[in-house]
């Protein structure tokens, strides 16, 4: 079996994440429907960590979505966006910490950094000189 959302939350490492921008923080509630039932799991994220619990207390961004959809954005088979663009999911809040979750969902397997590729490219450039 795959992993779940549940799960990666979980597990989800709270030391400090030089991915997430220090000045950022906020709280975020994820609403994952399925089962006849919602989990509600709430990520707290400042100076570069994020602590998960479990809470339906309010935050500053709510997301809402099938557990199915949250499943894959923990396996990295589907983006945020992607999911926002599609409908799967709804948000209300603070939209920037929107962009905050999608780097701590994993992206997709083999997925490199922008910066990385070019400064492959340019290697390679030079190398064959």
């Amino acid at each position: 079996m795959g992993t779940t959302a549940a799960r990666f939350l979980q597990d989800l490492d709270q030391g400090r994440r030089p991915d997430l921008p220090a000045t950022t923080a906020g709280t975020l509630r994820l609403d994952m429907r399925g089962e006849g039932c919602t989990d509600h799991w709430y990520l707290t994220v400042a100076d570069q960590h994020v602590r998960v619990t479990r809470s339906a207390d309010d935050a500053d961004l709510l997301v809402r979505a099938d557990r199915a959809v949250f499943d894959q954005l923990a396996t990295g088979q589907l983006h945020l966006a992607e999911a926002l663009l599609r409908n799967e999911l709804t948000v209300r809040g603070d939209m920037a910490l929107l962009m905050l979750l999608r780097r701590i969902f994993p992206g997709p397997a083999g997925a490199r950094h922008p910066r990385a590729l070019g400064r492959a490219a340019l290697a390679e450039r030079e190398g064959s000189r």
